[in-house]
């Protein structure tokens, strides 16, 4: 489809849709008090649409406001971001992102209708998780010694990601007031700012003891549990950095990743029989749904350890 002229008119029709994407954002940031990297990632969705709508909608129709466009027009939108290179699970977030949008503007009143409801996300492909094997948490966590600051630091987070089947984004939130050395366990603020309480076990709090000794915040009132060098909190890209160092120093650049000790942390209880309700608890998972991937993965390792030890196998 070629393009629509670009003139005044055309300016002023998408600045509508500018207008009513800021509302959204600013909505997100008050009311629902989204964090930052949630605000990102919807004005990333958002920029997106708007691209699609001066491409593929003509600027007379745009200049009418929202309430012209129709469910015609947003299914063409699940396959143009396939047409610009986007991979499924990314469709499926902006197609989200979307609903989202057209749900704010029709409790604002801004449309009557909404035709983003009827939207349906493309097929994803089914992807398992690939858990480490216990030997090789056990190794990689012992080959990362002791001997510096960073290296304790280091040490420490990993082993309370394994330890409780962490994402790194609840990892990096944790504040000292969370910890309770006695029970072992943490508090912590999972997705949608839920809270659970979460144990770790000795090892990891040993370690955490050992860390909070070296601990040395910028500011006296800094609460965050995990510093970088600056002596502030740190960020889940800056996790994702370091480990991507001690995986290559240890061997293992490529086969793991953040999320990798979580998908180990579920596999593992699974593997030592516990039960998909209490690894969902541990988790923080909203729906059992989606704990069950992990039912796959440990009877996939199940089937591996029978062909490899069955003598009738």
């Amino acid at each position: 489809m070629q393009r629509d002229t670009v003139g005044p008119a055309s300016f002023a029709s998408i600045e509508i849709w500018a207008s009513s994407m800021r509302g959204f954002l600013k909505h997100l940031e008050t009311e629902r008090q989204s964090s930052p990297l949630t605000l990102k990632s919807y004005a990333e969705d958002l920029s997106t649409f708007e691209t699609f709508l001066t491409e593929s909608v003509s600027q007379a129709r745009l200049a009418n406001g929202p309430g012209i466009i129709d469910i015609k027009d947003l299914r063409r939108y699940g396959p143009w971001l396939s047409g610009v290179g986007l991979s499924a699970r990314t469709i499926a977030r902006k197609l989200a992102s979307l609903r989202s949008f057209f749900r704010f503007l029709r409790r604002q009143g801004m449309i009557e209708l909404n035709p983003a409801q009827a939207l349906k996300n493309p097929k994803q492909p089914k992807r398992l998780p690939s858990p480490l094997g216990e030997s090789q948490i056990i190794g990689f966590l012992d080959g990362i010694k002791p001997d510096s600051v960073i290296a304790v630091r280091d040490r420490t987070m990993l082993e309370t990601l394994y330890g409780g089947g962490l994402r790194v984004s609840e990892l990096v939130g944790l504040d000292l007031a969370d910890l309770n050395f006695e029970e072992a366990t943490l508090l912590v603020r999972g997705k949608g700012k839920r809270e659970r309480i979460c144990p770790v076990g000795r090892t990891a709090m040993d370690w955490i003891s050992l860390w909070t000794s070296y601990r040395c915040p910028k500011a006296l009132n800094e609460p965050a549990l995990f510093l970088n060098w600056q002596g502030t909190r740190l960020t889940t890209r800056s996790v994702g950095r370091f480990l991507e160092q001690r995986l290559a120093q240890a061997g293992l650049s490529g086969a793991a990743s953040p999320h990798t000790f979580r998908h180990s942390f579920a596999t593992h209880l699974l593997d030592r029989g516990a039960d998909l309700r209490s690894v969902q608890e541990l988790l923080g998972h909203k729906s059992l749904a989606t704990t069950q991937v992990y039912t796959h993965v440990s009877q996939q390792r199940l089937a591996q350890s029978y062909q490899i030890s069955h003598p009738r196998a």
